[in-house]
Formats: C-alpha cells, structure tokens, sequence
C-alpha cells in the first residue's frame, strides 16, 4: 500500500466555504480511505453544529457500501457509523469535485495527520471557484 489521503469540504447550501480538510494517513486501501474521510466530514459538520447534510463521494464503491445493508465488508464498524447519520449520500465523478481533488493531492505532500485548509488558501479558492460554475477536469485514462 502507498500514500494514503482523504478530504473533504464543508458547504453551505448556496456553495460557501464553511470548512476544508485534508489528512495523510499514511496508508491504507483506497475504500477505507474513502470511507474515512466520509465519516470525518461527518464528525466535523457533527462539531460545527451542522445537522443536515448531503454527502458527496467520488468512491462509487464507498457509496455502494454505505448504501446496502451488507455489513460483511472489513470496516462494518465505519460503514454503520456513517449509516447513523440522516444524511443524502451521492456518488459524483472525480471530474465534477476539483476541489476534493486538489485537497487529496495536498494531503500527500502534508506530514501524516490532520490537516484544516485555510479559507485564504488561493488555489482551494480557485477550485472552489471552479466546482461552483460547474467547470469539470478530464479524466486521463491510459489504455495499455
């Protein structure tokens, strides 16, 4: 296993920055990566006083697993942590989230822990930006 990074960013309904995060785990499988920033976000917004939410992950596979009652995959306790929220989970394309994007590839290159990205950060805002107009980033797929 490599380098492992999760993120995420807290939204206002009209698409304001309420809070960013990036973490470098320092290993770990791509869906437990994922499934750990998905509940990270969740215990952030649970801090901040936010209750209502709407999850975006581009892990089709986390979502899959957050939304079937299979609780027979390794990290049932993250999966069912995450299923006691009343929230809206939704899978988006990699290409549609540039912000998430950008904060997994900050992670990398950050000391192993916790990191809380500022709001005068100018590429997060600049991405933000960019996720709010609907710009979207091509995908690069090698087809060896």
């Amino acid at each position: 296993m490599g380098n492992a990074a999760d993120d995420g960013v807290l939204r206002s309904h009209d698409d304001r920055l309420i809070k960013a995060f990036t973490r470098n785990l320092s290993e770990g499988s791509i869906t437990r990566v994922d499934l750990s920033g998905v509940e990270y976000g969740l215990r952030l917004a649970w801090e901040l006083g936010i209750r209502q939410l709407k999850v975006q992950t581009d892990s089709i596979d986390a979502t899959k697993l957050i939304e079937s009652a299979d609780d027979k995959y390794p990290p049932a306790a993250l999966i069912n942590g995450i299923r006691n929220w009343v929230v809206e989970i939704a899978h988006i394309f990699r290409e549609g989230n540039v912000v998430a994007d950008y904060l997994a590839s900050l992670g990398h290159g950050l000391p192993v822990g916790d990191h809380s990205i500022e709001f005068t950060c100018p590429m997060l805002n600049y991405w933000l930006y960019f996720d709010v107009i609907g710009v979207q980033t091509p995908r690069l797929v090698n087809n060896i």
